[in-house]
């Protein structure tokens, strides 16, 4: 650990945030191994984390929602408003758009951060800290949702049981599927999963994935594929999952180009949609926690204290299979 020298000075627009709890991505933990992902290097020191919440101790001038006290989570990535992508909704897309932990852009995981009062949403009372960072995550997967336009009874499949593939059912439920076909290779990740209602673990000791789908829906296939585990083995036949019509949502993103069967996407009409991060959806994951209808507090396997964040690091890096989400504590 080292000091590091970092904005402090609260504009008009801004909140200074002491952070309470901050998850680890596995973005995180890449960076912590290698040092980049794809484009992205790290060349200069810089602090980790994006999912996060805290308190607001310091607001600007010319903020009226919120107020010294205010318990918070906090959306990592900063847009320019006035961007042609902004403009239209896809602030998520907008090139100039900063976003925590993502090189050059510090992250975090830091006692204090200094961000933007319009990215900051207010925790209810019956949400925690611990369950507050966990709206990150979580806003990937509804705008994953989003895309897919669920509708009323629909069957899902997921593949990937990781932080992201179990928030992706979880919420997939919460929109109105019936039903979740979760697979992974790793059975605790699956049997964690089992506790949920509605959510049907595939495990490999069955059979291959898509026969088991196939015997779950009749031989028709699942109304929808939500792929987030990024595995270039997933998308081997991923079109026979999915019934004619069906749509595949590809959330997880493999290190390196995969093949993917188009003709075979074709002829089922399937429509492929693709997810970067998310717009507009941060409130509504926030709603989802407050009324019970999704509870991360089972997917939260460990907290470090903040004194402890290498080790906190080691212990996402292992990738333990009875693992899911890493969380350390900034006070402890």
């Amino acid at each position: 650990m080292r000091d590091i020298d970092l904005p402090t000075q609260v504009g008009p627009h801004d909140v200074k945030i002491r952070t309470e709890v901050v998850g680890v991505c596995g973005s995180d933990v890449h960076y912590y191994q290698h040092g980049r992902i794809g484009p992205f290097i790290v060349k200069e020191p810089m602090v980790l984390g994006h999912e996060a919440a805290g308190i607001v101790i310091e607001t600007g001038s010319e903020v009226t929602g919120l107020k010294v006290g205010d318990r918070v989570c906090i959306e990592p990535g900063v847009p320019d408003w006035a961007s042609r992508a902004s403009r239209i909704g896809l602030y998520n897309l907008d090139p100039g758009l900063t976003f925590w932990a993502t090189p050059p852009d510090h992250g975090c995981l830091t006692p204090e951060v200094v961000h933007p009062a319009s990215l900051c949403f207010k925790l209810p009372d019956n949400v925690s800290a611990a369950e507050g960072a966990m709206v990150e995550p979580l806003a990937v997967c509804l705008q994953a949702t989003q895309k897919a336009q669920v509708s009323p009874g629909d069957i899902a499949v997921v593949l990937g049981a990781g932080p992201i593939g179990l928030l992706q059912a979880l919420t997939a439920l919460a929109a109105g599927c019936s039903e979740v076909l979760l697979f992974d290779p790793q059975e605790a990740k699956l049997d964690l999963a089992a506790q949920f209602r509605d959510i049907t673990p595939l495990y490999a000791r069955n059979g291959p994935a898509i026969d088991q789908v196939g015997r779950a829906t009749g031989g028709w296939g699942a109304d929808l594929l939500f792929e987030c585990s990024g595995a270039p083995a997933a998308f081997r036949d991923i079109a026979n999952y999915l019934r004619p019509g069906g749509t595949l949502v590809a959330i997880g993103m493999p290190i390196d180009p995969v093949a993917i069967d188009i003709v075979a996407l074709q002829v089922r009409e399937v429509t492929v949609r693709t997810v970067f991060r998310y717009a507009n959806v941060y409130d509504r994951a926030v709603n989802l926690l407050a009324s019970g209808k999704i509870d991360v507090k089972p997917l939260i396997s460990a907290t470090f204290a903040f004194a402890d964040s290498i080790a906190a690091f080691e212990r996402a890096a292992e990738g333990r299979a009875e693992d899911v989400k890493v969380q350390i504590e900034m006070s402890g």
